[in-house]
């Protein structure tokens, strides 16, 4: 039997990248699958390519998030992946010396304030049956400093933190509601194109990118898609409140080259 026959699956951000991979999973397990997106017209075309619903969703708006509770009152999986890095618009400051504040503050809204609406509004789709999963995506830069990239780290870590709050807010109240977090080093994903780009260096750029990756590459969305499933699913009722690394092998130290 399909591991998510049934469950009713709400993904934010999901109209590319790690949240469409993470979509498209859940759909071939049996989910009825909510894709969710601020990009209307990417978010159709992938809804419409998985045979899913769509629902515009920006997630810094708590009206929206209300919207979506009204819409889609009850929910068995949460994955909270909408994010950004600050840097969607070109390379702008963001180390601790030269940040905005205004900078600094939409990066949090995006991906700190949007993963703790949408915590809420799991745990209240999720309380009356008592049970479900809330997957939060955050990243291996949650997990160690990143000097040019101040706000995106900071809000990263936050998300890890909140998700063991979540956990424990829980358990704490006798749900079945497990929350859980994801941590994504270099995944493969439109976010890297205009870095790479499309010319013959491609493959050294690639190369660069991850040299510091004892495997030696880019992760895929469908591995991190891999990971949430497991998190979704019943063959992880015992999991909650853990961080997940998909990394490469980055965060376990130095790699020696081979002799």
């Amino acid at each position: 039997m399909p591991l998510l026959n049934n469950r009713i699956c709400v993904i934010t951000g999901a109209a590319r990248g790690i949240g469409r991979a993470i979509a498209a999973r859940f759909s071939a397990e049996g989910a009825t699958v909510i894709v969710t997106d601020l990009d209307e017209t990417a978010g159709k075309a992938t809804a419409a390519e998985i045979g899913c619903r769509f629902e515009k969703l920006d997630v810094r708006e708590e009206a929206d998030w209300l919207r979506l509770a009204h819409i889609v009152p009850v929910a068995d999986v949460v994955v909270n992946n909408a994010g950004v890095t600050g840097f969607e618009e070109g390379m702008v400051a963001h180390d601790p010396e030269h940040a905005s504040l205004e900078a600094w503050r939409e990066v949090h809204r995006v991906n700190l304030d949007g993963t703790f609406l949408g915590c809420r509004y799991a745990i209240g789709a999720m309380k009356g049956a008592g049970t479900g999963s809330i997957i939060n995506i955050s990243s291996r830069s949650g997990l160690v400093g990143i000097p040019l990239a101040g706000a995106y780290a900071s809000s990263k870590a936050a998300i890890r933190n909140h998700t063991k709050t979540v956990a424990l807010y829980c358990a704490q109240n006798g749900w079945k509601i497990r929350c859980n977090s994801i941590h994504p080093a270099a995944i493969l994903t439109p976010i890297w194109e205009p870095m790479l780009g499309t010319g013959p260096e491609r493959e050294a750029k690639m190369q660069a990118l991850v040299a510091d990756t004892p495997l030696k590459r880019f992760g895929m969305p469908e591995e991190v898609a891999a990971i949430a499933l497991l998190l979704a699913s019943d063959e992880a009722t015992y999991i909650t409140g853990t961080e997940m690394n998909i990394d490469g092998g980055l965060l376990a130290g130095s790699a020696a080259a081979p002799g």
